[in-house]
């Protein structure tokens, strides 16, 4: 299989075997005007498998959705061709509209238009609460 490389762009890669589709609607990729390159169970010397996605066009993404999902992700930005820049995502202090509260109890199921928004509470656990109940979320990223 033959992926080409990308002028300018960002290649989103070292991210769990599985988890790019989830990325990919967390982070609203189908919306985008450009090629969007999906690969899938790459075989890597680090992780076994790991999945890659490439966009060929300069973006603002969140971070922040990124290392709550997979705080193990490498975010290179390509211009010219040449590495530009690499960020190593971490676990967000606070995520908005990334979870839901499942408590039936809270503001946010009552009110459609609140924002689901969580706290790192436990970093060691990679531990989220909502901040209007207190119910508990647990990040299922792997460590970084």
């Amino acid at each position: 299989m033959k992926i080409d490389a990308i002028k300018n762009g960002i290649v989103l890669d070292h991210i769990t075997a599985g988890r790019s589709m989830e990325i990919y609607r967390l982070l609203n990729l189908g919306a985008l005007d450009c090629s969007v390159a999906i690969i899938k169970n790459v075989p890597s010397k680090q992780m076994g498998k790991k999945d890659i996605i490439k966009i060929s066009d300069e973006l603002d993404l969140n971070l922040d959705v990124l290392g709550y999902v997979d705080p193990g992700i490498t975010v290179n930005y390509i211009k010219d061709g040449v590495l530009a820049d690499k960020k190593h995502p971490e676990l967000p202090e606070r995520i908005v509209n990334v979870l839901k509260c499942k408590n039936p109890r809270c503001i946010t199921s009552v009110e459609q238009e609140i924002d689901h928004i969580f706290k790192l509470t436990e970093r060691e656990n990679k531990v989220y609460r909502c901040i209007y109940c207190e119910s508990k979320a647990k990040s299922e990223g792997r460590s970084s």
